[in-house]
This record gives structure tokens, sequence and C-alpha cells, in this order.
């Protein structure tokens, strides 16, 4: 009851919200083919998020002045990205100083003139970068996705489409009312590797990354899947080095005690990137890993928990998205992840 009780009053505060900056006497659809800068805006703070705007930067790069307005935490997943020409931090507890805010001011002239995207979730209604992409585009002009009181805040609402789910698709299409057959894909800078990595990767030549965590225990596949294909990979020859993020470390000495391989040390994200760069293939949740192996062009066989395939995951190959919901037992679970490595 508590829960529908602060749905309703979200969705009340956000059509108020919305009705506070419908500007409907605007009229700046011509800067759609004139602009020359867009920024686009995602200020979610997971890795996941950041790099599902990767493909937006790709397909507007070759055209545009693309500028990205992210989480501070998510600075360091996009920085030095190819085709990009501003990375900006916007912090959003200031944000209810609206005009005032110091990254508000700050930033504002980005949109003075241009195209700004708000990258939001095209399925659910989030008034916070709907509100900093009207904030930031007051002078340009606002493209988002016509979900819910959202649609009121953007000068040019974009609804999905109808011919698929994929989150990667979908976000492109946002910039369709920009570019004719907006296309990108996962990206990410040159991994920055270090000798702790390179020791590792000399030591075993042919190696996978096998990643059991996750940032939601929820949507993980039981760890016993994880073993099970590390003993699998290790009697075909290749090593598995089991990778953890923080607060994983034991989960990852758990798949290591009852299967096979070599423990990774601890990875920042340029590491673990440098690592599934260099790997046969890599085996992971669905969770932010998986979008980064994409990222880095590594091999991904993504292993799908209570969440749809058709929208999280990354169908062409040479990856390969297992929904291993509905297998009877981790027996069968494994079978069907090794018959596709």
């Amino acid at each position: 009851m508590r829960h529908r009780v602060e749905v309703f009053l979200r969705h009340v505060a956000g059509w108020w919200l919305a009705l506070l900056w419908w500007r409907p006497w605007r009229r700046p659809r011509a800067l759609l083919t004139s602009a020359r800068r867009v920024v686009v805006v995602r200020i979610d703070n997971r890795v996941g998020e950041a790099l599902l705007t990767t493909p937006l930067v790709q397909a507007l790069a070759k055209t545009h002045e693309v500028h990205l307005v992210v989480h501070p935490k998510c600075v360091r997943v996009l920085e030095g990205l190819p085709g990009l020409a501003g990375l900006h931090p916007f912090e959003r507890r200031w944000l209810w100083l609206g005009v005032f805010s110091r990254d508000v001011r700050r930033l504002r002239a980005l949109g003075r003139g241009g195209v700004v995207v708000n990258a939001a979730s095209w399925t659910e209604y989030s008034g916070t970068p709907a509100l900093v992409a009207r904030l930031l585009g007051a002078h340009g002009c606002v493209v988002g996705p016509a979900v819910g009181a959202a649609r009121l805040m953007m000068d040019v609402a974009v609804r999905p489409r109808a011919d698929t789910r994929n989150e990667v698709e979908q976000r492109l299409h946002l910039l369709s009312p920009i570019v004719a057959a907006p296309m990108g894909a996962m990206a990410f800078r040159p991994p920055r590797s270090t000798p702790a990595v390179d020791r590792l990767v000399d030591a075993h030549p042919t190696f996978a990354v096998v990643n059991p965590g996750g940032r939601l225990g929820a949507r993980r596949v039981p760890a016993s899947v994880f073993s099970g294909v590390t003993k699998a990979l290790h009697a075909r020859g290749v090593t598995p080095v089991i990778t953890w993020g923080p607060g994983e470390e034991a989960l990852a000495s758990e798949v290591l005690a009852t299967g096979a391989g070599v423990l990774a040390p601890p990875t920042s994200l340029d590491e673990l990137a440098a690592l599934m760069a260099k790997s046969a293939v890599v085996i992971c949740n669905n969770t932010g890993p998986m979008h980064l192996a994409v990222a880095v062009g590594a091999k991904t066989v993504a292993l799908f928990w209570k969440m749809p395939v058709d929208q999280w995951g990354h169908p062409r190959a040479p990856h390969v998205m297992l929904d291993l919901t509905n297998e009877p037992d981790v027996d069968a679970m494994v079978a069907r992840v090794t018959e596709r490595l």
C-alpha cells in the first residue's frame, strides 16, 4: 500500500512540475536541422546506463558536436569516449534551485541554439532528467521520450518504436528528429591496462572472464551455475578468470571453491575492460559488466534471470543472450550455457 501511495504522489508531483514548465508557445523545431550542437542528458549513476548512451554519441558524432551531461559518478565511465566533444558532470542535489542551480548556470550555454536530448527511460516517467533537459534547453530545442508528464516538458516528444523493445534501438530512436535512421553501437575508450593485468594475461594465454556478480542480487543466476561453467571452460583448455566488484569477493571465492580457474585481483573499470578485451569470451549476468564487455568488443555470453532479454540484451553476433529463468535446475542452466560458449 505504501509503495502505491508513493508512486501516486510521484506522478502527481510529476504532472505539477510538467505543467509548471510547459511552454506550448515555443516553436524551436527549426533547430532540429540547423543546430550543430547536441547535448545528451543522462544523469543516472549506474555504469550500464552510462554505457547505453554511447551509441547516441556514435550516431551523432559525424555530423554534430556532441556533449554528454551525466552523473558525477559516471564521468569515469565515459571520459575519453571517441567522438565526444564534452563530458559534463551534473550534481542533482542542487536541482531544487532550478535556474539558480550552480550546474544549470554552468551548463545552460551548451543548450543555447542547440538541441538537448533527454535520454531517460522510454518506458517509465522520470521527472528529474526531463527537468534538467528543459532547464538546459531553455533557449534551444528539447527532445525526449513521450512518457507520462515528461512529454509536456519536451518541445519534440518522441513516441517509442512499436517494432522493438531493445534499449539501444529505442534510445537511438530518440535521435530520429535530428538525424535520419540513427545508427550507433556500444563503445568504450581504449582500455588502459596495468602491469597486474598484463601479468595475468601473460600467465594465461587463453582465458575467459567469468563475472558472477551484479548490482541487484535478485537478478543474478545462482553462483553454482558459474561454478559449472568454469569447470566446462577448464576442460576445454580455457582458464576461467573470475572477476568481482566491490563487496563481491566472497561470491567470486565461492565460485572458485566449487569450480575451477583463478581469482582476479581487484580491478578498476579500465583493468576489467582490458581483461575483457583480451579474453576469449566473457560470461556474466545482465548487469553493468555485460554492457562493458559488449562495448569493448568481447564475445559476451550474458545470463538473464527474471529480466526481459529483448529489452536489455545485445542480440547481435558474436554475443549470446540467454534467459535462464524457466530452466528446471542448475544442471540444465549449465548445459545451456556451455553449449553456447
